[in-house]
């Protein structure tokens, strides 16, 4: 696993993930995005939130399918040195993934109860204000978990999303 990233790292891959979320609401669909890193920093994928994509898919969080990716393409073992940057804190449903892909370490943005405030109660985005540091402390392995970081920032990419009709 990791030890001691360096905190500006943790805020330049955070931007990338604020980037995919960027790229996923310019494409139509909902402003989250993920990406996974290496030990040594490398970029391994990018993902997009996939709700319209997989045709209405209430399932497709970004980190769900960037989880299932890894899960596909990586080890356990070796998913334990990887880190998950996130544009907003996963859900009970992500980190569940996450957990069972092996990813050993999260770095999010927006908490998820600042996203459940700022999205209200959408029939798309029915948040559930569970932090994601419960589900893993459920589990039998670690996973480290840095957030909410530059959270402002997070949050601006949900603006006016929720309440466009």
């Amino acid at each position: 696993m990791q030890t001691n990233p360096d905190k500006r790292d943790d805020e330049l891959y955070l931007r990338r993930a604020f980037d995919v979320a960027r790229s996923s609401r310019e494409n139509g669909d909902h402003p989250f995005g993920a990406i996974l890193v290496d030990a040594e920093g490398a970029i391994l994928l990018e993902q997009t939130n996939g709700f319209s994509a997989h045709c209405g898919d209430m399932t497709a969080h970004a980190e769900r399918l960037l989880a299932t990716r890894a899960s596909q393409a990586y080890r356990p073992a070796f998913l334990a040195s990887c880190t998950l940057y996130s544009s907003a804190e996963p859900c009970a449903m992500c980190a569940g993934a996450m957990y069972w892909a092996g990813i050993g370490r999260l770095v999010y943005g927006q908490s998820e109860k600042s996203l459940k405030a700022q999205t209200g109660a959408h029939d798309e985005n029915p948040t559930l204000d569970l932090p994601c540091r419960a589900v893993f402390a459920s589990g039998q392995r670690p996973v480290e978990v840095v957030g909410p970081l530059l959270e402002d920032e997070a949050a601006s990419l949900q603006a006016g999303f929720w309440t466009a009709g």
